[in-house]
């Protein structure tokens, strides 16, 4: 399944801040010490050496990435003729089966983060949510199989 080119304001000011960091804070670092290591001489048994290449690999790799990435990404700013439904960049308020309550935020493939409570909007449970508004029921397969849950709240950052 293709990733979604879609992306948040903050999640891209995310990407970008990595990547300035990567190739102007610390491929720099690396390559000093790849510098210094290399100049000690046998750079089989040199450790440092070793580590700073392998490093230098997989920042360039990363770096390749966000490059691309960033180019084929879109921003995604929210509009207030979104307001009252679900779309990219909301916030939900759910309460499932248990009346527990869960909130989530619909973001964009690169920049969930389970732990701040957002979620891809490729994601089954986003996918559900999608062009609902409070007071509609939905259904999602999950690993532990099929759970209801019902929206209470929807509301946009910034509207």
């Amino acid at each position: 399944m293709k990733k979604s080119n879609y992306i948040t304001r903050e999640g891209w000011d995310r990407l970008d801040k990595e990547l300035k960091y990567l190739w102007k804070e610390e491929r720099p670092r690396i390559t000093r010490s790849v510098s210094e290591a290399a100049a000690l001489g046998d750079r089989s048994e040199n450790a440092d050496y070793i580590y700073g290449k392998r490093r230098l690999r997989e920042i360039d790799r990363r770096v390749r990435f966000l490059m691309k990435r960033l180019d084929d990404l879109n921003i995604v700013y929210p509009n207030k003729q979104q307001v009252g439904k679900v779309y990219f960049g909301a916030w939900v308020t759910l309460v499932n089966e248990n009346d527990e309550e869960l909130c989530y935020r619909l973001v964009g493939p690169d920049e969930w983060d389970v732990k701040n409570a957002e979620i891809s909007i490729d994601s089954p449970m986003a996918r559900a949510l999608l062009g609902k508004q409070v007071d509609d029921e939905i259904v999602v397969n999950t690993p532990d199989g099929k759970k209801t849950f019902d929206i209470i709240a929807i509301k946009y950052q910034g509207i």
